[in-house]
């Protein structure tokens, strides 16, 4: 009887822990929409992660929806803040997803513009996020992570800037995750969860492929029609081969083999994804200099199948700022 009843308030103890805990880890994740003035000005800068998830509403082809690249990214923002709010004392302000981003995968084709894709240009981008870094960097937020994985090299670079721009003027951290090397890697590094025939109908792992139809299969299966498994594959094993592909007038807009696409494999390889990135934040926030981290806009620097891509976007850019600025002078805005 004795040990009995000293058994039972550890017991109690440990079912009220249980039930506590990830309540109190889910009160350290905030969202800047529900937070007051007092709210912000009470929250710690040197522990306080700041994280801005972004999402390009970009054509993926007849099998996976627009917003494709925003469910991973919105579902990596949730897995590094409820990483980083384990740390004892931490808080995580998350704010609303951006969704905008620049280089729809139309570009690959030489097709400016195609049904699905509503980008902006790579400057507005860029000034939307040192705009941004101006507020958080004048109100003292010390670590800023941005969630935007979209392969467009244009893109990158735009971000690249934003994060450069906020430690260069307000001495503060900003990183990147998505163009990080690292990150860049362990797309290709997931194909290894296919076999090497899987691999070689997919190919180069570019857009809407197995990968990226297995990652929608697993966070958001309802907007993949079952279409997906009679999907005719586009085998292309280099950039200029995707190029080659892209610009015919019949691609549909995605690449690779995505009918040999699996939830399972994407619940892994996002898992993967996940792990990678909540390391490096974690690194970082221990004080690993993320401009030590190699950035993949850097490696294909001068690689001239992306610079044809790159040379066409910017022209287009070039001229939808000239039909822009007109239009504003001539209503004198």
């Amino acid at each position: 009887m004795f040990r009995r009843t000293t058994r039972q308030p550890s017991l109690r103890l440990a079912i009220c822990l249980l039930l506590i805990l990830p309540g109190i880890g889910m009160a350290q994740i905030l969202d800047v929409r529900d937070l007051n003035v007092n709210d912000i000005r009470a929250l710690d800068r040197q522990r306080t992660a700041v994280i801005l998830q972004g999402g390009i509403l970009e054509e993926h082809g007849p099998y996976l929806p627009v917003y494709s690249d925003g469910w991973v990214n919105e579902y990596l923002t949730r897995q590094l803040a409820e990483a980083l709010v384990a740390r004892p004392g931490w808080k995580v302000v998350i704010f609303p997803v951006i969704p905008l981003g620049s280089g729809g995968a139309n570009e690959l084709g030489l097709k400016r513009s195609y049904p699905g894709t509503f980008a902006i240009r790579p400057a507005t981008l860029r000034a939307l996020y040192l705009d941004l870094a101006d507020e958080l960097g004048q109100q003292g937020f010390c670590w800023v992570f941005l969630m935007n994985l979209h392969g467009a090299p244009s893109h990158n670079r735009a971000l690249f800037d934003a994060c450069d721009y906020y430690r260069d003027v307000y001495g503060l951290t900003m990183v990147h995750f998505g163009g990080l090397s690292p990150i860049a890697q362990l797309f290709q590094d997931a194909q290894q969860l296919w076999d090497g025939e899987a691999r070689r109908e997919n190919a180069f792992l570019v857009h809407a492929d197995m990968l990226e139809t297995s990652f929608i299969l697993y966070l958001r299966p309802s907007a993949v029609p079952s279409a997906f498994a009679a999907a005719r594959s586009n085998t292309a094993p280099t950039m200029a081969d995707v190029l080659r592909v892209a610009e015919t007038a019949e691609w549909a807009g995605y690449l690779g083999a995505p009918r040999l696409a699996t939830a399972a494999r994407g619940a892994q390889a996002m898992r993967d994804l996940s792990s990678r990135i909540t390391k490096m934040a974690s690194e970082i926030l221990d004080g690993l200099d993320p401009r030590s981290i190699g950035r993949f806009t850097d490696a294909i620097k001068g690689e001239p199948v992306q610079a044809k891509v790159d040379a066409a976007a910017a022209a287009y850019d070039t001229e939808l700022e000239r039909k822009q600025t007109e239009w504003l002078r001539k209503h004198n805005r």
